[in-house]
């Protein structure tokens, strides 16, 4: 029997409204899905300087970065750069420098002062290189410009204010990562992954294995790792002071409590590991040019009882409180912590690394409190002696600065996080030449450095500060290729520039911004052989990487070293 017309037109009709649903619902969902070759979590400098090498060496790359601003702390506030041996600083990182050096050759980038009155002193090296066009100390919103054009100049795709899943986000697939999501829906899918934040966020959602703290100098027969009581360094502690500083409330009387800021808990042992995570702070960028200026402000919840303590440290005779205000360009500084009392808010940031996101921004808004609070205090409390205080009311904020933030910085500095157990682990044995590097993809230089970790009270009734080091190298060290990738068996397919693996006394001088260029770099040529070759990251040739390497213009080892 043949069907009827009717019939027939009411099939039609159901079969075109079943596929136009089924065709809705995947334009639907497919938006919210993402592919690359190639997806870097992070905002930071390495993951700026990652995506651009995935770029160029053809390769599609994806950017989720769960910052609004790029750059993370080169643009955040540290323009007075840790090079180190700027002559081991090569590939795409001394571009990011050189690209500096040029914005800084025009008249019009010297706003606020004339080129000739700029000091040019950096860190260790001349601010400006003429010789070999670099510029290692910068403006935070210059860097950040940087940052941008090479974004845009790459035509790299970049996803901002994203956030991990780090619940249920990250899937797996025979040892092998296969996508990410985020808390807004987006889903991001690739042939590798590479996590760049401070954080390692998407490391520690994929199951590989991390540690948070000091370890004991028995794991690595390390010297300076875990708790270092009795060491003093730098001029962060409270020997240099010319008497001893009371840490109660009514000093002398340990019943009326002690003052903010200090633990009442025992150091523990010298050299035994703990769960302790040295120092942040804000590296804040002030000015004293009278039309730039914005005084510093009284933060809402202000409290000058947290600074009693600095109180006593001036009373005790200390006079340092400028000598961290370093120069940058017009007339601006990059102002770090220094002295006993400072800008490291020590002990309030043990719980960071493995924190909620929400907790999170609970320790980076206490940061800023207390460090507003701070530069509030010393400008404005008249127990600060005078000549402190009358020089401290000429700086304030830059009005050119942060313009979205209240002219403060955007990024709290993260020295220290998690840190991947991955195939090779760098400690101060390889940094101090003892041990040899096997297979190298980059130069560190930098001293071995750590930022005080506790502040306690020692059996005397004396406060006291522990943690910070500084310990000098025989010279530039290698870093070796096995310390940005898992074990094999955690995972096959991740990289991990920033929170590379290392024993914390290493990281303290691995640590360094240009070296997590260096090793973004690095990383992304990883990947892309990895991609090629349709292998595990781990199992990438390393000569074939050397050799690409040093064609990119890396410093893998001294004899490469730019002069």
């Amino acid at each position: 029997m043949k069907t009827k017309p009717i019939t027939r037109y009411l099939y039609t009709a159901i079969f075109a409204a079943v596929l136009s649903a089924v065709l809705f619902a995947g334009c639907k969902k497919q938006p919210n899905v993402y592919k690359a070759d190639v997806v870097i979590y992070g905002g930071t400098s390495a993951a700026v300087i990652a995506a651009v090498e995935v770029a160029q060496s053809g390769k599609s790359v994806i950017m989720v970065s769960p910052d609004a601003h790029l750059g993370g702390l080169t643009a955040g506030g540290l323009g007075w750069t840790d090079t180190g041996k700027k002559e081991t600083i090569g590939g795409l990182a001394r571009n990011f420098y050189h690209r500096v050096y040029n914005h800084y050759q025009q008249q019009e980038a010297w706003k606020w002062m004339k080129k000739e009155e700029y000091g040019n002193t950096g860190q260790g090296t001349p601010a400006i290189d003429g010789n070999m066009r670099t510029m290692w100390i910068f403006e935070p919103h210059i860097a950040e410009q940087v940052f941008e054009e090479l974004v845009r100049e790459n035509n790299i795709r970049l996803f901002r204010d994203e956030w991990l899943d780090r619940e249920a986000g990250v899937e797996k697939s025979e040892g092998r990562i296969t996508a990410f999501a985020t808390l807004s829906g987006k889903k991001f899918e690739g042939k590798v992954f590479m996590d760049a934040t401070y954080e390692g966020d998407l490391m520690a959602s994929a199951g590989v294995s991390y540690h948070v703290g000091r370890e004991g100098t028995d794991v690595y027969g390390e010297e300076w790792n875990g708790i270092q009581t009795g060491v003093y360094h730098h001029r962060h502690h409270f020997m240099v002071l010319d008497k001893p500083v009371d840490p109660y409330k009514i000093p002398g009387d340990a019943s009326s409590g002690l003052l903010p800021r200090i633990s009442p808990d025992p150091p523990g042992e010298k050299g035994k590991g703990d769960h302790r995570v040295q120092a942040y702070c804000f590296r804040v960028c002030m000015t004293n040019h009278p039309d730039n200026r914005i005084p510093f402000p009284k933060p809402e919840k202000y409290d000058s009882t947290q600074y009693e303590l600095l109180v006593r440290i001036f009373d005790a005779g200390w006079r340092e409180w400028f000598q961290k205000f370093d120069i940058i360009p017009n007339r601006k500084t990059d102002t770090n912590n220094h002295g006993p009392f400072s800008s490291d808010n020590i002990g309030m940031n043990y719980d960071y690394p493995e924190a909620s996101y929400e907790r999170r921004k609970e320790i980076i808004n206490e940061h800023e409190t207390y460090q507003k609070g701070l530069l509030w205090f010393v400008a404005n409390d008249p127990r600060v002696p005078e000549e402190i205080q009358t020089e401290m009311q000429k700086w304030g904020l830059p009005k050119d600065e942060f313009i979205d933030n209240g002219h403060w910085p955007h990024q709290l500095y993260i020295r220290e996080a998690r840190r991947m157990k991955g195939k090779f682990i760098m400690t101060e044995n390889e940094l101090l030449k003892r041990t040899p590097t096997p297979e190298s993809v980059g130069m560190g230089s930098y001293t071995i450095d750590s930022h005080n970790v506790q502040r306690y009270v020692t059996k005397e009734g004396h406060v006291h500060n522990e943690g910070d080091i500084g310990v000098g190298l025989p010279g530039p060290y290698e870093i070796a290729y096995g310390s940005l990738v898992p074990k094999k068996v955690e995972c096959k397919n991740l990289l991990v520039p920033v929170c590379a693996s290392a024993s914390h006394i290493a990281f303290g001088s691995i640590r360094m911004e240009p070296v997590f260029m260096i090793l973004g770099q690095s990383a992304a040529v990883a990947a892309c052989m990895a991609i090629d070759e349709k292998i595990a990251v781990q199992d990438v040739e390393y000569e074939k990487l050397k050799k690409l390497l040093l064609e990119k213009g890396q410093v893998l080892t001294m004899a490469d070293a730019i002069k």
